[in-house]
């Protein structure tokens, strides 16, 4: 396997530190995979941090000679796979060992030294829609992972999306393979229409579509801040009480739906090649957006027109919307089935995220714990917003991401406790309502709201 000039590059990005600096504690494994249209490449470079080195030397040195011969060499590098998993589209593939090298041990004892191995693994048969899956638990108590995928070479194998658990152990990958002229004369012009329109066109861009939001945080947490004072009316410069169910209702679905409308617009005039704005100012600006809706979520800035807001930020949201998929090299003409399967997507993980939520929103809007919650939220969005604005704004390093990720990655959880919270909290509300007017009607405020 020949190693090239980006993949060198993009493995010295992999590492994050000058080669001078020295490891410590820690065994530092970056993987970089090359997708083939019959094969995965991949190389490993492992570097045993000055702290574990004796430890990581005794699992090769296996003769305790002090020298690392050919023979352990290949042994090693054998152990390394066998610690490995790789799977396509749930087919577990057998990695052939291409070549492994050994750096001095000196220079292993300085942190510096890089043990390199490099092998491929064969395709099994399968559609265009593919998903590979590699695990590394080699030394998994001392190991620090880092997984990264580069851009195909050749010009029919699209990536779409990526996903790593937090230490990187676990990497997944979905990517396409476009129909080569071959496949064409082949399959024939009807059967290559049907795919297009079918599983690349539209099945897989949808995925990419519901996963961008799931992933998004920025995103859902824009939308998810505007809509916490949405049951609630305005009484001069502050928020008041519960607005009714048709109230709290036709202002969630206003928002959602102009939110929509927006982004959707630009998503649509940018993936097309119509609109063209550069990334980082995007970026910004929804990080600011983010902000302008906690605000108001502590006091009204903008009440009774947050659909208008919505629709206006949403255009922003769908420039960010439509980089992801200018990154997958799709064609102009199919990106109008993209497009379509993209924002359908997206829509659909949006509903689901207001419908998770909404019930619990409504109830608690009726019950005085629901300041609690307003108020922790916009705090919460405000708090991220400001965090992401320094890092897009002025390259200032937080930890807002993990945190955010964090408490997105439990969203199921803690939505199914707000539930409950909410239900306790209303029926407690109700049973103070009725003690205090002395009516025995067991849903005096639904049905006097509604």
């Amino acid at each position: 396997m020949k190693t090239r000039p980006l993949a060198a590059a993009a493995m010295l990005l992999l590492l994050g530190a000058p080669l001078s600096a020295h490891r410590l504690d820690e065994y530092l494994q970056a993987t970089l995979i090359s997708l083939e249209k019959n094969r995965i490449d991949v190389s490993l470079r492992l570097i045993p941090g000055v702290a574990v080195f004796s430890a990581v030397l005794s699992s090769i040195d296996t003769n305790g000679d002090g020298v690392i011969s050919e023979t352990e060499q290949r042994a090693y590098a054998q152990r390394v796979l066998r610690d490995l998993s790789l799977s396509v589209d749930g087919h577990a593939l057998t990695p052939k060992l291409v070549s492994v090298s050994f750096p001095e041990i000196e220079e292993m004892k300085e942190g510096l030294g890089e043990i390199q191995i490099e092998f491929t693994a064969d395709l099994p048969g399968g559609g265009p829609d593919r998903r590979l899956v590699f695990e590394n638990h080699h030394q998994d108590r001392i190991a620090a992972y880092l997984v990264n995928c580069l851009v195909p070479r050749d010009p029919n194998i699209r990536i779409l999306a990526q996903h790593r658990d937090e230490r990187q152990s676990f990497y997944e990958l979905d990517y396409t393979r476009g129909r080569t002229r071959s496949d064409l004369a082949a399959l024939g012009w009807r059967s290559i229409i049907g795919r297009w329109t079918g599983a690349v066109g539209f099945a897989s861009l949808f995925r990419l579509g519901m996963r961008h939001i799931a992933e998004g945080t920025d995103h859902l947490l824009f939308l998810l801040a505007l809509l916490l004072p949405a049951p609630l009316t305005v009484l001069g410069s502050r928020w008041a009480g519960f607005g009714g169910v048709h109230h709290s209702l036709m202002r969630i679905l206003k928002v959602v739906t102009a939110f929509t409308v927006g982004h959707s617009l630009t998503l649509a005039l940018a993936a097309l090649g119509l609109v063209r704005v550069p990334a980082r100012p995007v970026e910004v600006l929804i990080a600011v957006s983010i902000l302008v809706s906690a605000v108001h979520a502590l006091r009204p800035l903008f009440p009774g027109r947050e659909a208008v807001i919505a629709a206006f930020f949403g255009l922003i949201h769908g420039l960010a919307f439509a980089t992801t998929l200018g990154q997958l090299g799709i064609g102009h003409w199919q990106r109008v089935a993209s497009i379509l399967g993209f924002n359908l997507g997206i829509e659909s993980m949006q509903l689901i995220v207001v419908a998770g939520v909404m019930p619990s929103l409504v109830l608690l809007s009726r019950t005085l714990a629901y300041p609690v919650v307003r108020i922790g939220g916009a705090l919460f969005a405000g708090f991220a917003s400001l965090g992401w604005i320094a890092e897009r704004l002025l390259n200032v390093h937080s930890s807002v991401d993990v945190v955010v990720n964090s408490v997105a990655h439990r969203g199921v959880w803690i939505a199914g406790v707000l539930f409950l919270v909410s239900l306790v909290c209303w029926c407690l509300n109700n049973m103070l309502d009725r003690q205090a007017t002395g009516t025995e009607s067991l849903f005096p405020a639904t049905l006097n709201d509604v």
